[in-house]
């Protein structure tokens, strides 16, 4: 790129592909080769939680319903998750991380980033460390990983994404500004489905076009969004990677295979979730201060309402009368629900000046560096 900047880091995102469907097909012959999904059966209204890369060519995908699924591939296999093993994979595949960097901050069980600037193996090239972390997770897991390598933490994520499944993908330094003008604008992290419509609506098909827009003007259209907007569409993103990230909420839900109807159903089920939630915040050793209830109702349409309390929440007689009292904000008397949830955050501790920077305050650095 034409201008000078102080400092650049060298960032691998690794994604592993379809994750837990590939976890059960590595540990069952039977499923080899066929479409398969992790989650709940169409019949108990159940969700795609992972596709394997077979059930995708009919255009499953994780979230989808169940029954939608089924739909679209009536051979296709339904498979009971099994998270204790997909987790003990998860930090198996840590642990190779933790061989070269411990820069590690993972986003769920299955992708991660590395910060690999200064690494334990003095290796000057990161993509050479993406390809060694993809080899090491291969022979001790049999499992395929995808790897992306940049400059920062927006462009490493849209690398591992370019040549899925097993792939690697480098974006350097003196390619940044032409990859990112001609990359298609649903193709940009953060950006959905609506906003790309949004957006094609203002004649914006690419980052070249995005990058035509000033801030004041994507504010205008955008909201608070249009900042990272005008970053993302420069290759500017310095949040770092932060290992050991603190936890932000601790909840619990419920959906269910029959709908709930009746008063009394629903608040027998709430109180369940109440004494799973307890149970959770004793486990992980946190309170909060703000509750949250999330109601889905039958016709998949959901909401939200939450409370913030002077005081942490620490037994089920401070969280059950806030939990009937957002309830009662509802439409739960009229309408039927799929699901319940209740998310305890604001915890304590929680630091809202971390070193986590959202996407929207991003900016970019950046000097001349091996990533080769």
């Amino acid at each position: 790129m034409s201008r000078s900047y102080e400092q650049m880091r060298k960032i691998i995102h690794v994604d592993m592909d379809a994750f837990f469907a590939s976890v059960e097909q590595r540990d069952n012959p039977y499923f080899r080769g066929k479409p398969i999904v992790v989650g709940g059966r169409p019949e108990s209204r159940g969700v795609v939680a992972a596709a394997s890369y077979e059930a995708r060519q009919f255009g499953i995908h994780s979230a989808m319903p169940s029954r939608t699924a089924h739909q679209r591939c009536p051979g296709l296999i339904f498979v009971k998750p099994r998270f204790e093993v997909y987790r003990e994979v998860s930090e198996q595949i840590r642990d190779v991380f933790r061989r070269y960097t411990d820069l590690v901050e993972p986003l769920s069980l299955d992708e991660a980033y590395l910060d690999v600037t200064s690494n334990k193996k003095g290796l000057p090239s990161a993509t050479l460390i993406a390809r060694e972390i993809k080899a090491q997770i291969r022979a001790e897991t049999a499992l395929t990983a995808s790897a992306g390598v940049s400059v920062n933490k927006f462009l490493a994520k849209i690398a591992s994404d370019m040549r899925k499944p097993d792939g690697l993908f480098l974006i350097p330094p003196d390619k940044v500004e032409a990859f990112i003008e001609s990359l298609a604008i649903e193709k940009f992290y953060g950006v959905g489905k609506v906003t790309a419509e949004k957006m094609r609506r203002l004649g914006i098909e690419n980052g070249a076009d995005l990058k035509r827009f000033e801030e004041r003007e994507l504010i205008s259209k955008f909201g608070k969004a249009g900042t990272y907007f005008y970053n993302i569409a420069r290759g500017k993103d310095d949040r770092k990677v932060v290992p050991n990230r603190v936890r932000k909420s601790v909840g619990a839900e419920r959906s269910y295979a029959q709908d709930l109807a009746e008063r009394e159903e629903i608040l027998a089920n709430l109180n369940e979730i109440i004494e799973i939630l307890i149970k959770r915040l004793e486990k992980s050793g946190t309170r909060g201060r703000t509750l949250t209830l999330k109601v889905k109702y039958g016709d998949y349409s959901q909401v939200t309402r939450s409370r913030t309390l002077t005081e942490t929440i620490d037994s089920p007689a401070q969280i059950l009368p806030v939990a009937l009292s957002l309830l009662e904000s509802t439409e739960v008397n009229q309408r039927s629900v799929r699901l319940l949830g209740l998310t305890v955050s604001n915890l304590d501790g929680e630091d809202e000046d971390d070193d986590e920077q959202s996407e929207g305050t991003a900016t970019f650095k950046q000097l001349t560096l091996n990533f080769s």
